[in-house]
């Protein structure tokens, strides 16, 4: 009888998941965009925040680093509250904080201010990314899953290269007996709580709460995502601890790796703005239009770049490829002038964006799917420490120093590091082929499920959202 009846089934679930993303995703992608511009907008700031409050390199390198503090260790009680009161309500929460942070940003003081604005930004947004996954797995099949975080992953390419006109042209406000840069932050800022009352009344927390689904297709979504469930469930191990994965080899070399791509990623996320008013006599929105270029290249490079990897094997030769190029980038901004740095930069772009989006399908292939959510999590969660450790060294530097030259050194030592020990990655889990030892040999493989190749989507968002 089931069979005779899957066709149908299989039509109305397909028809109420092209409704979930047609209603969904375009509110989610405009979220994730205006996330971005307010967690990284301080960038186009900085020479107004010292000329008007003397915060200095290092207080702006710290203060922009420290953002990453408060989003880690807030970053699992988040999703812990997430669970308890729905995604619905939860994201309408982290919405409204962290717009109200944002805003905040128009009064810092000082930089005892912008140390603690900055955490309670990143404790604010904390929880943002898991919200979305947990609302795709709660209204969509896995076989949909994949191709809906496409497109919400979409936006942080929209957002990179927007930012910088968006954020420049605010700076040219003046009223009010506000800055330009307080404008910038108020406005921005202003904008996500505006969607927050917006996500409230557009978004139910279950299937069954939609009205604008019919009940076949409620129930055809309620059903595939239990059965779903009950299958991981059935399938489900005991979660290792951080230690025992630690212990794993691959895995530290997976989280050097990343971190690696990420320090380099969010060098040049915070540090741009400041290296393209040195070409010259620039307006702030100049310096937002000359802010998106290296973002326009290095997205077109990340997709040529992936079809070369799909059509000529060897995942960690493009891997080391590409960070080659970050590397030569990085060292090439050093030995110039500011426009021929802004060059070296923008060919940097090529390898740092598509060595992120190229890194993900190792770790993917390698790990047991019972465990890979709390691995990719771990490399991830490493990843982001580059947030922290890239502009903390920049701003240390440039005010010791007084140039960037030694942190671009180390970005560009770093990415060959990497890009030699690519090479000791495995892309297949230990006794597949490939992996010869006896050992590794007598255990079966695990196949990978279609929700691990979604996990692995939700990681690289850190890559394209600094």
């Amino acid at each position: 009888m089931n069979t005779v009846h899957a066709p149908e089934d299989v039509s109305v679930l397909a028809r109420a998941a092209s409704k979930v993303k047609r209603h969904v995703l375009p509110l989610f992608v405009i979220m994730f965009i205006v996330n971005y511009i307010d967690r990284v907008n301080i960038g186009f700031v900085r020479s107004h925040m010292e000329t008007d409050l003397g915060i200095g390199a290092a207080a702006y390198g710290l203060g922009a680093g420290l953002f990453f503090i408060g989003y880690a260790l807030f970053e699992v009680p988040s999703n812990m509250l997430l669970q308890r009161f729905g995604a619905r309500a939860w994201l309408t929460r982290i919405m409204l904080t962290w717009g109200a942070a944002a805003m905040a940003m128009a009064f810092v003081r000082g930089e005892t201010s912008f140390y603690v604005l900055r955490f309670i930004l990143g404790a604010a947004e904390a929880g943002f990314f898991p919200g979305i996954i947990y609302y795709f797995t709660q209204w969509l099949p896995s076989s949909e899953r994949g191709r809906a975080m496409a497109i919400f992953l979409s936006g942080s390419a929209v957002a990179s290269v927007i930012s910088g006109p968006v954020s420049g042209a605010l700076l040219g406000i003046d009223g009010l007996s506000l800055h330009g840069w307080q404008w910038m932050f108020l406005i921005e800022g202003f904008a996500s709580i505006v969607l927050c009352g917006f996500v409230w009344f557009w978004l139910q927390s279950h299937p069954s709460q939609a009205k604008w689904l019919s009940d076949d297709e409620k129930g055809a979504l309620i059903g595939a995502i239990a059965q779903e469930q009950r299958a991981r469930e059935a399938a489900q191990v005991a979660r290792p601890s951080m230690f025992k994965l630690l212990a794993d080899r691959q895995i530290l070399l997976f989280c050097f790796i990343y971190f690696s791509v990420a320090l380099t990623i969010y060098g040049a996320t915070f540090w741009l703005p400041s290296m393209i008013k040195k070409m010259g006599n620039m307006s702030d929105f100049d310096v937002g239009l000359f802010n998106s270029i290296p973002w326009i290249i290095s997205i077109v490079a990340m997709y040529g770049f992936a079809a070369l990897a799909a059509r000529f094997k060897h995942q960690q030769a493009w891997v080391a490829v590409t960070l080659v190029i970050a590397a030569c980038g990085m060292f090439m901004s050093t030995i110039g002038g500011p426009v021929f740095a802004f060059v070296a930069i923008c060919f940097a772009a090529i390898g740092f964006k598509a060595a992120s989006a190229l890194f993900w399908p190792i770790p993917q292939g390698y790990l047991d799917a019972r465990i890979a959510a709390a691995v990719i999590a771990l490399i991830n969660s490493v990843g982001n420490l580059g947030g922290f450790v890239a502009p903390t060294a920049f701003g240390f530097l440039e005010q010791t120093t007084g140039s960037i030259q030694g942190g671009m050194y180390g970005l560009a030592i770093t990415s060959l590091v990497a890009a030699g020990v690519i090479f000791f990655a495995r892309t297949t889990p230990k006794g597949e082929p490939g992996n010869t030892t006896k050992r590794d040999q007598r255990r079966a493989p695990v196949e990978k499920p279609a929700s691990l190749r979604t996990a692995t989507a939700l990681s690289s968002t850190a890559s394209l959202t600094p």
